[in-house]
């Protein structure tokens, strides 16, 4: 990112508790790091995303409540951190190889420990925030129709 150029603002959006949440979820952080024209690791974040909301709605999520996502620049504005908000108890752990079973789930933390730069669980009452943080270079704004150079044939 350009040292003379704003970073882009946080964006945030509430989920309810259902299925369709994920992929609306991940929608959302593919469109706002389309619009920050970040393209270096955006599937990664996408990813991070997803098994972070995932594991909200499978585990922090009790009946009734919905979890909140955030997206937010940060550092020179050369990276990403998101955050999932929820309302339910415990702390998320990544299980160990020997605990899994072949085939089960299990691994959401995993590959964001693989995916982030780092990632953590803090407190909020009631509930907690599980978040990652993702570097990146933020690209030039994507080419448009209006922009697009010409070609001459």
């Amino acid at each position: 990112m350009n040292k003379e150029t704003q970073p882009p603002s946080p964006r945030e959006r509430l989920y309810r508790r259902e299925r369709r949440s994920v992929p609306a979820a991940r929608a959302f952080a593919r469109e706002a790091l389309a619009e920050w024209g970040m393209r270096e690791r955006a599937d990664d974040v996408v990813l991070c995303v997803s098994e972070l909301a995932t594991n909200a709605l499978l585990h922090g999520v009790p009946p009734g409540r919905g979890f909140l996502l955030r997206l937010l620049p940060y550092g020179d504005g050369d990276g990403v951190r998101v955050e999932v908000h929820d309302s339910g108890d415990g702390v998320p752990a990544m299980p160990q190889a020997e605990e899994r079973e072949p085939g089960e789930g299990g691994r959401g933390l995993l590959l964001v420990s693989e995916l982030a730069d780092k990632w953590g669980v803090g407190e909020r009452g009631p509930g907690k925030i599980v978040w990652c943080e993702v570097g990146a270079a933020w690209a030039r704004p994507p080419v448009t129709a209006r922009t697009a150079p010409t070609r001459s044939t």
